[in-house]
C-alpha cells in the first residue's frame, strides 16, 4: 500500500550555547536523530516513549511547524521539507493537529464559532453562510449541540473543549491528523469517549492518524501499528498485536511491564535498571539504552544497533534480540 506520509532519516538538532556571554554553540541536543516512519491512508500509527524522547518534536516536524535539520518528509509522494509560501499554505489544509491541553489550545477570547471558522477564514474557504453551516455541522459531528457556538471555551468541560479542538482540526477536511497526547489531560471516563469519537471519525472520513501517547492501554485500543521512541530514535516498530505480544527490544518490554496491574500479589520481571533517562545533551555511546538495560554487553557500549527486520512486519534496534527470552505478556 502506498504511504500517505513517509519519513526517512529525519533529524532535528538544537545547538546549545556554552554560557550567557558566550553564545557560540558548544553542544547539540539531538531531539530527533535519524527517524524513519510511514503512515498509510486510513491508518493509525502510535508513537510511544518517555517524556523527552522527541515525540512532540517529531510531530511538529511532520507538520512543518519547525524546520528539519536533515532527512526528508514526503506527504502523498511530495517532499515537503523545502516547501514555503503558498505551497506550504496549501499543505496546511491537508494536515492538522489535535493538541494535548484542550484549554490552552483554544483562544479564551473567541467564541466556539470563531474558533472553528478561523481555519476556513485563513484559507478562504467558503463564505459567511457556508462557514456558519460548516461550524454547525462540525459541532454535531463531534457530539455537541450547535447552540453552543456562541459560548466561550471556559464554559465547557475538558472533554467538551477537546471535542471543539477536534472539530477545528476537521474544518478543512484534512487527510492526516496528528494527535499529540489528545486524552492525557482528561478524566478516564472521558478519555474513552474521545478515543471512540476519533475512531468513528476515522472510519467515516478515512483519516490517517499519527497518535502520540504515554498510556499503552489507549494505544492498544487505538493503534494499527506502534513505533517506540527512545532518545530521538525509533528502537522498535510493528503491528500493534505483535509488538504488544512479542516485543523484542528491552525498552519496549520495560514500557509494557510498567503498566499498572490491579492484582497486589502480582510480581513482574524487571526489564530495566534503576535510573533516569539520560540527558539528550549527552546521549550514551553505542546503544542509547545500554545504561539502563539489564542485558547490555560490551558491544552495546561501542556500537549503535540499526533498526532491522525481526519479522515480516516487525523491526527492532537491539544487538541481542535473537538471544532474548520470549516476552511473557501479563494475563
Amino acid at each position: 500500500m502506498t504511504s500517505l506520509l513517509e519519513i526517512v532519516d529525519l533529524a532535528k538538532h538544537y545547538p546549545v550555547a556554552s554560557g550567557l556571554l558566550d553564545r557560540s554553540p558548544q553542544s547539540v541536543v539531538r531531539a530527533v536523530d535519524g527517524v524513519s516512519l510511514s503512515v498509510a491512508p486510513g491508518e493509525t500509527l502510535a508513537l510511544v516513549g518517555e517524556s523527552g524522547c522527541g515525540k512532540s518534536t517529531l510531530a511538529r516536524l511532520v507538520l512543518r511547524l519547525i524546520d528539519v535539520t536533515s532527512g526528508s518528509i514526503c506527504f502523498d509522494g511530495e517532499d515537503i521539507t523545502k516547501l514555503s509560501g503558498s505551497k506550504l499554505r496549501q499543505l496546511r489544509r491537508r494536515m492538522q493537529i489535535v493538541f494535548q491541553d484542550p484549554f490552552s489550545s483554544l483562544n479564551p477570547h473567541m467564541t466556539v464559532r470563531e474558533i472553528i471558522e478561523e481555519p476556513l477564514i485563513v484559507h478562504g474557504v467558503g463564505h459567511k453562510a457556508s462557514m456558519r453551516a460548516r461550524c454547525d455541522e462540525l459541532l454535531t459531528l463531534v457530539g455537541l449541540d450547535h447552540s453552543y457556538a456562541s459560548r466561550l471555551p471556559h464554559e465547557f468541560s475538558g472533554g467538551q473543549r477537546q471535542r471543539i479542538g477536534i472539530a477545528r482540526a476537521l474544518a478543512l477536511q484534512p487527510e492526516l491528523v496528528v494527535c499529540d497526547e489528545p486524552v492525557s489531560a482528561l478524566d478516564v471516563s472521558v478519555q474513552a469517549q474521545i478515543i471512540n469519537l476519533l475512531k468513528d471519525l476515522q472510519a467515516r472520513f478515512g483519516l490517517s492518524y499519527l497518535f502520540i501517547a504515554h498510556d499503552l492501554a489507549v494505544v492498544k485500543h487505538m493503534a494499527d501499528r506502534v513505533a517506540v521512541m527512545y532518545l530521538g530514535r525509533i528502537v522498535e516498530s510493528g503491528p500493534r498485536d505483535i509488538l504488544f505480544g512479542q516485543p523484542k527490544h528491552p525498552y519496549t518490554q520495560s514500557l509494557l511491564a510498567a503498566v499498572p496491574r490491579p492484582n497486589p500479589h502480582f510480581r513482574r520481571k524487571r526489564y530495566i535498571k534503576d535510573g533516569d533517562l539520560p540527558s539528550p545533551l549527552a546521549t550514551p555511546s553505542g546503544c542509547r539504552f545500554h545504561t539502563r538495560c539489564p542485558h547490555a554487553i560490551p558491544v552495546c557500549v561501542k556500537s549503535e544497533p540499526i533498526l532491522e527486520a525481526v519479522g515480516d512486519t516487525h523491526s527492532g534496534a537491539c544487538h541481542r534480540w535473537r538471544e532474548s527470552a520470549p516476552y511473557v505478556a501479563d494475563q
